[in-house]
């Protein structure tokens, strides 16, 4: 699970860093940012005033004709609002596909039931908030497009669909805000592993060899994988039976804890 977390910290700061584009405004340079009939002094006053009120760092644009008629700004804090949906949608796919099943799925992890997925077959049960979080990431994806398009429709001097823009990237921080608390509490924090059946994938799982080899030699190891590949047995067991290992070298070999990290060869001498 590491790495989700990590993909989603980098996302979060990505958005934290949202602040420092977001907080540069144009006040003062009224109709195309020539800041005609503005007085200097009053220009000065309402964003000292607006940074007051806020508690935000608002800072006047130095070229107010440019961000008058530029949106890129929007344009790319939405564009990472549809960066962190990606990620999402990455994670609850993935959800979803490792609690598949129960029999012609992967059923690696248990999802919590939260109710009941059919009026005509008893028992079926959907991965609701995971399908969930996805239609909020897709309509995200859909903001982020319209954020775009208006964003380059803008002509000359001035874009005139700052409101559809103020409007869908709003909507997209409040879906994000709102769901992603409750799909935490009702389904992160319940999601169980299915012990049983990881343990026998990875009894099965060829990739074993490359470890299994290291130690008694990669004909040996082909050998083992040959037999379990018709036997149904686990490569473990198999290693153990045809005595190339003692129960307790299989089980400090195929520990799961030693094969999710680098393997450094100790020299003698």
């Amino acid at each position: 699970m590491s790495a989700y977390a990590e993909a989603l910290n980098r996302d979060r700061w990505r958005i934290y860093k949202c602040e420092e584009r977001l907080r540069v405004v144009n006040l003062g340079g009224t109709a195309i940012g020539t800041g005609f009939a503005a007085q200097r002094q009053y220009i000065f006053r309402v964003v000292d005033t607006l940074r007051d009120l806020t508690g935000i760092g608002f800072a006047r644009a130095e070229n107010l004709v440019e961000a008058t008629q530029n949106t890129d700004v929007f344009v790319e804090v939405s564009g990472i609002l549809k960066a962190n949906a990606a990620t999402l949608l990455k994670t609850s796919s993935d959800l979803r596909l490792l609690a598949s099943g129960p029999e012609a799925g992967l059923g690696e992890i248990r999802l919590p039931q939260r109710q009941a997925g059919s009026s005509i077959m008893p028992g079926k049960v959907n991965p609701v908030m995971a399908e969930c979080l996805d239609m909020i990431c897709f309509q995200v994806i859909g903001h982020d497009t319209a954020v775009m398009l208006a964003g380059q429709a803008g002509q000359l001097e001035i874009n005139v669909m700052e409101p559809l823009i103020t409007h869908n990237i709003i909507h997209t921080q409040e879906l994000l805000i709102n769901f992603l608390p409750v799909f935490t509490a009702r389904c992160i924090v319940d999601i169980q592993a299915n012990e049983a059946k990881c343990r026998h994938y990875l009894d099965r799982n060829p990739i074993l060899a490359t470890f299994l080899s290291r130690k008694i030699g990669y004909m040996q190891a082909a050998d083992v994988v040959d037999e379990s590949l018709r036997s149904g047995k686990g490569i473990p067991q198999i290693a153990v039976e045809k005595g190339y290992l003692t129960k307790q070298e299989a089980d400090e070999l195929f520990h799961p804890e030693s094969m999710v990290r680098p393997t450094y060869e100790r020299k003698e001498g």
